[in-house]
């Protein structure tokens, strides 16, 4: 039996308010077209409300009601700048909320491989116009010939809703039979209660960054960023979590401005996995 190496990659990517964006769009294409990742996971995918919609976006495969795709959608934005270069990715996008009063706001899923896609809403509202709204994406897809069930996570803190969003999550995970890769930013550092909760869950998972052969970077967030006003520590909240049958071959925070440029107020985390 051949071993076979996959790459994963998840990032906050605070997409459209960051100073240079564009400079940082490219440099994150740059990043992907150099790893090419096997699926991608990114939060706070955003497009402007009043922007002008697509008629058809390339690669993508649509949830059941989504809303329409719009011209600066930040994934759409990065797959056209990706297949120019020769690199195709499916892709898919659950909206979550209004961001910053002027976006929708989302996760995303990008697979080299064609996507199943459907949203699993987790929290108690469901009101674009309440940021309480928080939507996981899940895409089942093929990982170099192993079928695999990707989620992309943006969780609450906590003490503010995550415990019910994890719940209603895990109950819907429980009836998936294939492995499972839950990417994102959970808003949990290490070692803190949520963490706890997520390893001690019956999904049976693990934290990749633990448990990789090889483990570069410690924290994903480091001071104060949306959502974490006051803050004064380097905290990791951004994670792989798998099925414990993947082996991690190496774990890497990355865009931490060391070998690779900060292009979000997240640093992203790579993985490379072995089955």
């Amino acid at each position: 039996k051949r071993e076979i190496m996959a790459k994963f990659l998840t990032l906050n990517t605070h997409s459209w308010m960051e100073e240079e964006q564009e400079t940082k769009l490219n440099q994150l294409a740059e990043r992907i077209l150099q790893e090419k990742y096997d699926v991608i996971c990114l939060q706070e995918v955003n497009q402007l409300m009043e922007s002008e919609q697509v008629v058809q976006a390339p690669f993508y495969q649509a949830v059941e009601g989504a809303i329409a795709i719009h011209q600066d959608h930040f994934v759409l934005c990065l797959v056209e700048k990706l297949a120019k270069a020769g690199l195709d990715y499916h892709w898919s996008w659950a909206y979550n909320h209004i961001g910053f009063d002027i976006y929708n706001e989302g996760v995303a899923i990008l697979s080299r491989k064609p996507i199943a896609p459907r949203e699993v809403l987790v929290s108690e509202v469901n009101d674009p116009r309440d940021y309480h709204t928080r939507k996981v994406l899940l895409a089942e897809t093929e990982v170099e010939g192993q079928l695999m069930t990707i989620a992309s996570c943006h969780l609450s803190w906590w003490d503010k809703g995550f415990q019910g969003e994890w719940s209603k999550l895990e109950e819907e995970l429980l009836k998936v039979k294939t492995p499972l890769v839950l990417m994102g930013d959970f808003n949990n550092p290490v070692d803190y209660e949520g963490y706890q909760h997520i390893l001690k869950s019956p999904l049976k998972l693990q934290d990749s960054h633990k448990v990789a052969q090889k483990i570069s970077g410690r924290a994903t967030v480091e001071g104060e960023i949306a959502g974490w006003d006051g803050n004064q520590d380097a905290l990791k909240i951004d994670y792989i979590f798998t099925s414990r049958g993947i082996q991690i071959e190496s774990s890497a925070v990355v865009f931490d401005g060391k070998e690779t440029p900060v292009v979000s107020d997240h640093f992203g985390l790579e993985v490379e996995a072995k089955f």
